[in-house]
């Protein structure tokens, strides 16, 4: 069974940063696809950020060019760097997975593609 320990979340300002990170263990193949995915308060769960296995991210509009996503395959962690936190990116953010038994991720942002999931961070931002 896959299981995804995150680590990170807290409260900060407008402007402020944090990073989020997320550990796969447990599948008995040797590929975790993976992605971060946020519910904002009264919202559905959003898909915004994921990489492929080459590196490729994907990003949704709400976060280009504010949050970078990366991962250290050897380690199995996937991290979520974010800057410029505004207070309409407080939400309970999670990390997602899929693990199938061949060696290709489509780098989706649909959070119904990953069957796996973390325990949540909350972020929360104040102005």
């Amino acid at each position: 069974q896959v299981q995804l320990v995150q680590v990170g979340g807290g409260s900060v300002h407008t402007g402020g940063s944090l990073r989020l990170s997320c550990t796969a263990s447990g599948s008995r193949y040797r590929t975790y696809c993976m992605a971060w995915v946020r519910q904002g308060p009264g919202e559905e769960r959003r898909g915004i950020a994921s990489i492929d296995l080459d590196g490729r991210t994907n990003y949704a509009d709400s976060v280009k060019g504010r949050f970078t996503i990366s991962q250290d395959n050897a380690k199995k962690t996937l991290y979520l760097e974010m800057n410029g936190l505004r207070p309409d990116d407080t939400a309970m953010y999670y990390c997602a997975a899929d693990s199938p038994p061949y060696d290709y991720c489509s780098g989706s942002l649909a959070s119904g593609e990953y069957p796996f999931w973390g325990q949540g961070s909350q972020v929360n931002v104040s102005s």
